[in-house]
């Protein structure tokens, strides 16, 4: 019986690791993340938006989905606009109760740990800036089934918070 991998992962190699598998899948995209700021990351020798990379992606016909608990920062709205693809084609749904910080590659492999997708929790700030965060990175069929409950909806008839909740955010 081969062993899936489950991989500890803390410091930048949140950012080596999975911003890098984000910027490679070829299906399905999945983040969830109590708060959303702006988050850069490396293209060549210099630093783009990750919404750069998310434009890329859906002009690749990869599904995007963005669940989050309250509204992104400023510079992220203002970046937002810029890209028109992402408002019909990537899928962002405000929940309140999300709290959980998880990315799904692919409906393959999991990233579930302590990051916000912000620069200082999971992008490319220098490590006077950066959070203390810690996660796992697995292929665990069982733990990525679990991670994509919330997408299902599967707790949302009982949460007692869904006059709340806001819909897609364009």
């Amino acid at each position: 019986m081969e062993i899936p991998f489950i991989k500890y992962i803390a410091d930048t190699q949140h950012y080596d690791d999975v911003l890098a598998r984000a910027v490679s899948v070829k299906h399905t995209l999945w983040i969830g993340t109590a708060h959303i700021k702006d988050v850069y990351v490396k293209s060549g020798m210099s630093a783009v938006s990750l919404l750069v990379v998310f434009d890329k992606l859906v002009k690749k016909n990869v599904a995007i989905r963005l669940i989050h608990a309250k509204e992104p920062g400023p510079i992220f709205r203002e970046e937002h606009k810029k890209f028109p693809s992402l408002w019909s084609s990537m899928e962002m749904t405000l929940c309140p109760r999300v709290h959980f910080k998880l990315m799904i590659f692919d409906m393959e492999t999991a990233y579930i740990g302590s990051a916000n997708l912000t620069g200082a929790g999971i992008g490319m700030k220098s490590g006077q800036k950066r959070n203390f965060e810690a996660g796992i990175l697995t292929n665990e069929p069982s733990l990525v089934n679990a991670a994509d409950e919330v997408w299902r909806g599967k707790f949302c008839e009982k949460c007692g918070r869904k006059s709340y909740c806001g819909g897609p955010i364009r």
